[in-house]
Protein backbone atom coordinates (compact mmCIF):
# COMPACT_ATOMS: atom_id res chain seq x y z
CA UNK A 1 0.00 0.00 0.00
CA UNK A 2 1.28 3.45 -0.94
CA UNK A 3 -1.40 5.69 0.54
CA UNK A 4 -4.30 5.23 2.94
CA UNK A 5 -7.14 7.62 3.70
CA UNK A 6 -9.44 7.05 6.64
CA UNK A 7 -12.68 9.03 7.09
CA UNK A 8 -11.19 12.22 5.69
CA UNK A 9 -13.18 15.47 5.88
CA UNK A 10 -12.22 18.23 3.46
CA UNK A 11 -13.01 21.91 3.66
CA UNK A 12 -12.94 24.75 1.16
CA UNK A 13 -12.42 27.81 3.31
CA UNK A 14 -14.88 27.55 6.23
CA UNK A 15 -17.22 25.19 4.38
CA UNK A 16 -17.16 21.42 4.74
CA UNK A 17 -17.26 20.13 1.15
CA UNK A 18 -16.81 16.36 1.38
CA UNK A 19 -16.85 14.04 4.37
CA UNK A 20 -15.86 10.52 5.40
CA UNK A 21 -13.63 9.77 2.40
CA UNK A 22 -11.87 6.44 2.85
CA UNK A 23 -9.66 4.70 0.31
CA UNK A 24 -6.33 2.94 -0.09
CA UNK A 25 -4.00 3.04 -3.06
CA UNK A 26 -1.53 0.28 -3.91
CA UNK A 27 1.26 0.03 -6.47
CA UNK A 28 -0.06 -0.20 -10.02
CA UNK A 29 -3.43 1.36 -9.24
CA UNK A 30 -5.05 4.41 -10.80
CA UNK A 31 -8.01 6.05 -9.08
CA UNK A 32 -10.13 8.33 -11.23
CA UNK A 33 -12.07 11.07 -9.44
CA UNK A 34 -15.41 11.79 -11.05
CA UNK A 35 -18.05 14.36 -10.26
CA UNK A 36 -19.44 17.71 -11.42
CA UNK A 37 -17.67 21.01 -10.90
CA UNK A 38 -17.68 21.90 -7.22
CA UNK A 39 -17.94 18.29 -6.03
CA UNK A 40 -14.59 18.44 -4.24
CA UNK A 41 -12.17 16.77 -6.70
CA UNK A 42 -9.57 19.54 -6.51
CA UNK A 43 -10.06 19.95 -2.76
CA UNK A 44 -9.44 16.24 -2.18
CA UNK A 45 -6.28 16.27 -4.31
CA UNK A 46 -4.95 19.27 -2.37
CA UNK A 47 -5.53 17.45 0.91
CA UNK A 48 -3.79 14.32 -0.40
CA UNK A 49 -0.87 16.46 -1.57
CA UNK A 50 -0.41 17.78 1.96
CA UNK A 51 -1.43 21.34 1.09
CA UNK A 52 -4.12 21.13 3.78
CA UNK A 53 -3.22 19.62 7.13
CA UNK A 54 -4.90 16.35 8.05
CA UNK A 55 -4.05 13.38 10.29
CA UNK A 56 -6.42 11.14 8.32
CA UNK A 57 -3.96 10.58 5.44
CA UNK A 58 -1.00 8.23 5.69
CA UNK A 59 1.68 7.78 3.05
CA UNK A 60 3.99 4.81 3.33
CA UNK A 61 7.08 6.14 1.55
CA UNK A 62 6.40 9.90 1.78
CA UNK A 63 6.62 10.11 -2.00
CA UNK A 64 3.91 12.21 -3.64
CA UNK A 65 4.03 14.55 -6.65
CA UNK A 66 1.15 16.94 -7.31
CA UNK A 67 0.10 18.60 -10.55
CA UNK A 68 -2.71 21.14 -10.20
CA UNK A 69 -4.49 23.46 -12.61
CA UNK A 70 -1.36 25.60 -12.74
CA UNK A 71 1.67 23.94 -14.29
CA UNK A 72 4.14 24.71 -11.51
CA UNK A 73 6.74 26.32 -13.78
CA UNK A 74 8.69 29.56 -13.49
CA UNK A 75 7.90 31.66 -16.55
CA UNK A 76 11.19 33.60 -16.44
CA UNK A 77 13.32 30.43 -16.51
CA UNK A 78 14.02 28.26 -19.53
CA UNK A 79 12.63 24.76 -19.83
CA UNK A 80 16.02 23.30 -18.87
CA UNK A 81 16.45 25.69 -15.95
CA UNK A 82 13.00 24.76 -14.63
CA UNK A 83 13.78 21.06 -14.81
CA UNK A 84 17.27 21.55 -13.37
CA UNK A 85 15.69 23.29 -10.38
CA UNK A 86 13.29 20.38 -9.76
CA UNK A 87 16.03 17.81 -10.30
CA UNK A 88 17.93 19.55 -7.50
CA UNK A 89 14.86 19.59 -5.24
CA UNK A 90 14.25 15.88 -5.77
CA UNK A 91 17.96 14.98 -5.88
CA UNK A 92 17.61 13.01 -9.13
CA UNK A 93 19.80 12.73 -12.21
CA UNK A 94 17.13 11.79 -14.75
CA UNK A 95 16.58 15.24 -16.27
CA UNK A 96 18.17 14.60 -19.67
CA UNK A 97 16.39 11.27 -20.01
CA UNK A 98 13.04 12.90 -19.24
CA UNK A 99 13.68 15.75 -21.70
CA UNK A 100 14.32 13.19 -24.42
CA UNK A 101 11.33 11.04 -23.49
CA UNK A 102 8.89 13.97 -23.69
CA UNK A 103 10.53 15.46 -26.80
CA UNK A 104 11.48 18.69 -25.07
CA UNK A 105 14.99 19.01 -26.53
CA UNK A 106 14.01 21.64 -29.10
CA UNK A 107 12.35 23.69 -26.34
CA UNK A 108 15.06 23.33 -23.71
CA UNK A 109 16.39 26.89 -24.14
CA UNK A 110 12.97 28.54 -24.49
CA UNK A 111 11.52 30.57 -21.63
CA UNK A 112 8.67 28.71 -19.96
CA UNK A 113 6.52 31.83 -20.23
CA UNK A 114 6.71 31.61 -24.03
CA UNK A 115 5.42 28.04 -24.24
CA UNK A 116 1.98 27.05 -25.47
CA UNK A 117 -0.53 25.48 -23.07
CA UNK A 118 0.33 22.00 -24.33
CA UNK A 119 4.08 22.60 -24.06
CA UNK A 120 3.69 23.90 -20.49
CA UNK A 121 1.70 20.79 -19.62
CA UNK A 122 4.49 18.59 -21.01
CA UNK A 123 6.96 20.55 -18.89
CA UNK A 124 4.74 19.97 -15.86
CA UNK A 125 4.63 16.26 -16.68
CA UNK A 126 8.42 16.25 -16.93
CA UNK A 127 8.53 17.58 -13.37
CA UNK A 128 6.38 14.64 -12.26
CA UNK A 129 8.74 12.18 -13.95
CA UNK A 130 11.84 13.80 -12.50
CA UNK A 131 10.41 13.58 -8.98
CA UNK A 132 10.56 9.75 -8.95
CA UNK A 133 7.48 9.95 -6.69
CA UNK A 134 5.48 6.77 -6.29
CA UNK A 135 2.09 8.51 -6.13
CA UNK A 136 1.03 11.03 -8.77
CA UNK A 137 -1.85 13.40 -8.01
CA UNK A 138 -3.12 15.10 -11.17
CA UNK A 139 -5.97 17.59 -11.50
CA UNK A 140 -7.48 17.56 -15.03
CA UNK A 141 -4.09 16.89 -16.66
CA UNK A 142 -5.48 17.06 -20.22
CA UNK A 143 -7.72 20.13 -19.90
CA UNK A 144 -7.57 22.26 -23.08
CA UNK A 145 -4.98 19.97 -24.69
CA UNK A 146 -4.98 18.47 -28.16
CA UNK A 147 -5.30 14.77 -28.81
CA UNK A 148 -1.59 14.02 -29.27
CA UNK A 149 -0.53 15.79 -26.05
CA UNK A 150 -3.35 14.10 -24.12
CA UNK A 151 -2.21 10.72 -25.44
CA UNK A 152 1.37 11.47 -24.35
CA UNK A 153 0.22 12.29 -20.82
CA UNK A 154 -1.94 9.18 -20.51
CA UNK A 155 0.87 7.04 -21.87
CA UNK A 156 3.15 8.41 -19.14
CA UNK A 157 0.50 7.71 -16.45
CA UNK A 158 0.01 4.17 -17.74
CA UNK A 159 3.76 3.54 -17.77
CA UNK A 160 4.08 4.96 -14.25
CA UNK A 161 1.41 2.58 -12.93
CA UNK A 162 2.91 -0.41 -14.76
CA UNK A 163 6.21 0.34 -13.01
CA UNK A 164 4.71 0.03 -9.51
CA UNK A 165 3.65 3.64 -9.24
CA UNK A 166 0.10 4.82 -8.57
CA UNK A 167 -2.02 7.76 -9.67
CA UNK A 168 -5.08 9.63 -8.45
CA UNK A 169 -6.51 11.71 -11.26
CA UNK A 170 -9.39 14.09 -11.74
CA UNK A 171 -10.54 13.63 -15.35
CA UNK A 172 -13.66 13.20 -17.43
CA UNK A 173 -11.83 11.07 -20.01
CA UNK A 174 -11.82 7.27 -19.90
CA UNK A 175 -8.34 5.87 -19.25
CA UNK A 176 -7.14 2.57 -20.63
CA UNK A 177 -5.27 1.57 -17.48
CA UNK A 178 -5.78 -2.06 -16.36
CA UNK A 179 -5.98 -1.42 -12.60
CA UNK A 180 -8.08 1.73 -12.65
CA UNK A 181 -11.22 2.38 -10.63
CA UNK A 182 -13.59 5.29 -10.27
CA UNK A 183 -14.24 7.22 -7.06
CA UNK A 184 -17.55 9.07 -7.34
CA UNK A 185 -17.15 12.31 -5.40
CA UNK A 186 -20.90 12.76 -5.08
CA UNK A 187 -20.87 9.81 -2.67
CA UNK A 188 -19.03 12.03 -0.18
CA UNK A 189 -20.84 15.29 -0.80
CA UNK A 190 -22.01 17.21 2.26
CA UNK A 191 -25.69 18.05 1.98
CA UNK A 192 -27.47 20.82 3.82
CA UNK A 193 -26.66 24.30 5.06
CA UNK A 194 -23.50 25.50 6.76
CA UNK A 195 -25.58 25.80 9.95
CA UNK A 196 -25.50 22.00 10.12
CA UNK A 197 -21.72 21.85 9.79
CA UNK A 198 -20.33 20.38 13.06
CA UNK A 199 -17.03 22.21 12.52
CA UNK A 200 -18.77 25.56 12.61
CA UNK A 201 -20.65 24.55 15.76
CA UNK A 202 -17.38 23.59 17.41
CA UNK A 203 -18.61 20.08 18.18
CA UNK A 204 -16.43 18.13 15.74
CA UNK A 205 -13.88 15.79 17.33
Amino acid sequence: MLLNVNNLNCRRGPKLVIANVSMSVSAGECIILRGPNGSGKTTLLRYLAGLCDSADIKTYDNSIAYSGHLDGVKSTLTVRENLNFWAGIYATNSMNKVIEKLNLEYLSNNLAGELSAGQKRRLGLARMLISNAKVWLMDEPTASLDKSTSALIFEAINSHCKNDGAAIISTHIDLDIPKSRVLNMEDFAVKGKDDDDPFLKGSYQ
